[in-house]
């Protein structure tokens, strides 16, 4: 993915996408997850009883003191790069390990590439958009179609705490 001037994220930075990790969430033009497997006890009931088929992608487009996942959110070029072939591939292997559902955690930042490995193929079971709330509707709009169920979260109502605690400002009335 080369990117000219990135605006897949509410920041819309316009770096260029290539190999480095310039842009806010640090992810280059190479899609990388830091952990795909079936994620159980969480949000129960979309994990069920088997597990959600969790991918974890490193990057986020925002910068959250208190994320739990920082030490994949905030790194550049950490994890497993992966072509959207490799991604749906991946989908399967999750699936066949009985996933109820395929959980995309965190994908904003890779949403174009995302969304080629949802053409793939298409899928046996749900798509779960798994993310900060922080989105373009211009995103939203290119998954339509491939995404079963949104799961934002809704972080902040004050301008004042977004910028305090994810660097977002925008972030009350982007989500």
């Amino acid at each position: 993915m080369e990117l000219e001037s990135c605006r897949i994220c509410p920041r819309g930075c316009g770096v260029s996408r290539g190999e480095a990790g310039d842009g806010f969430c640090r992810s280059g033009g190479v899609m990388r997850i830091a952990r795909a497997a079936l994620h159980r006890w969480e949000e129960p009931p979309i994990s069920g009883e088997k597990g959600s088929g969790a991918v974890f992608f490193t990057g986020c487009p925002l910068r959250c003191v208190y994320c739990q996942n920082a030490e994949i959110s905030t790194a550049e070029n950490r994890g497993m790069a992966v072509s959207p072939e490799e991604l749906s591939a991946l989908f399967f292997e999750l699936i066949a390990q009985g996933a109820h559902n395929i959980n995309l955690v965190t994908p904003t930042h890779f949403a174009p590439l995302v969304r080629e490995a949802l053409l793939v193929k298409r899928l046996p079971v749900p798509v779960v958009y798994n993310t900060s709330g922080y989105e373009t509707v211009e995103t939203l709009r290119s998954l339509e179609g491939l995404v079963d169920i949104y799961l934002p979260d809704d972080k902040y109502a004050e301008p004042e705490l977004a910028a305090a605690l994810s660097a977002a400002p925008d972030y009350p009335q982007t989500a």
